[in-house]
């Protein structure tokens, strides 16, 4: 398994915190802290990306690196 990092934006809101990945439209969580908003997203970005796994299952997925 390897790690790659995602940009992420917290939002304060009455409830706690939402935060979101602009990287992958649709993938939001949130949390009573900055920090439970901060795991949850993490959970959040490895169900996006399990589930675009699964919806290639005959292609064949790679990953590049891009320099920022």
């Amino acid at each position: 398994m390897q790690s790659i990092k995602y940009k992420v934006a917290l939002y304060n809101s009455e409830e706690g915190y939402s935060v979101s990945c602009p990287g992958l439209p649709g993938c939001w969580s949130q949390g009573k802290t900055e920090e439970e908003a901060i795991i949850n997203i993490q959970a959040a970005i490895q169900e996006y990306l399990a589930v675009i796994a699964d919806l290639v299952p005959n292609g064949q997925l790679r990953e590049v690196d891009v320099l920022v």
